[in-house]
């Protein structure tokens, strides 16, 4: 354990740690809402084993990243008159996790424009099944494992001890959400504005997840190059929303009091 008595190596445990939870917002945000619709004692069991799952994915990928970097090659190539790409590994599960981001988010969107959310009774609850939520955060807890992963990877590129500081920021990241994670969580399901907003933001994300899947195959269409989606951009849109909609809880509240 020499390394940590190097600067660098806090230095590089910090930052990653920082990063981790950054990248992990997104996945918190799909926990919430997928296990809201537990029953409110299953709810932290829910989101606990959610949380652990995605720890272990994000630990075996790092432990696995000489494999995870070689999915970067074509698997195989799609060439047509409007359309070319390179279809890779990474940007198959990029894709599909994108797609599924998409189709979750605006399937829970229809169901709270439509009224179909007001009239879920404790006993529809009760019938939603624990394993089903699970299958759902697992397979989109894949998705942000290859972002969180190849994150760290790059973060880390030459420094001593690299898979150890990786490896440590994972599971320190993943503790702090954990403590978190609930709180979040009931804060989000209790507001239905913030909830409308945390859904229209997984829209963001699954586009973004499609876009860079298109950019690692680095896909051509109608003679025009898919470039990727600076995720800056994305997280300021979500951070100036969330003021925007913290100023209009803090008017309603007081023109209320």
């Amino acid at each position: 354990m020499e390394i940590f008595t190097q600067a660098d190596t806090w230095v590089a445990l910090l930052t990653l740690t920082f990063l981790e939870i950054v990248l992990g917002i997104d996945n918190i945000i799909f926990i919430s809402i997928a296990a809201g619709k537990l029953p409110k004692e299953k709810v932290k069991r829910a989101t606990n084993i959610g949380l652990l799952l995605a720890m272990l994915f994000r630990i075996m990928l790092l432990v696995g990243v000489s494999y995870i970097i070689a999915m970067k090659d074509p698997l195989f190539t799609i060439d047509l008159s409007w359309l070319k790409a390179g279809i890779s590994g990474q940007s198959i599960i990029l894709f599909a996790g994108g797609i599924f981001l998409l189709y979750k988010s605006t399937h829970e969107i229809h169901q709270k424009v439509e009224g179909i959310e007001h009239k879920t009774t404790e006993s529809d609850k009760i019938k939603t099944s624990l394993t089903g939520v699970i299958i759902q955060i697992v397979l989109i807890d894949i998705v942000f494992s290859f972002d969180s992963v190849l994150t760290a990877v790059g973060m880390t590129n030459g420094i001593e001890g690299a898979l150890i500081i990786m490896i440590t920021a994972v599971i320190i990241s993943i503790i702090i959400m954990m403590i978190f994670a609930i709180p979040v969580g009931r804060f989000v399901n209790n507001h239905p504005t913030i909830q409308m907003l945390a859904l229209s933001f997984l829209i963001l994300i699954g586009f973004m997840l499609v876009t860079e899947s298109a950019h690692l195959s680095n896909a051509v269409v109608f003679g025009q190059h898919i470039g990727a989606i600076p995720k800056g951009y994305l997280y300021f849109a979500i951070a100036f929303s969330l003021g925007v909609e913290a100023l209009n809880m803090k008017v309603k509240k007081i023109s209320n009091s």
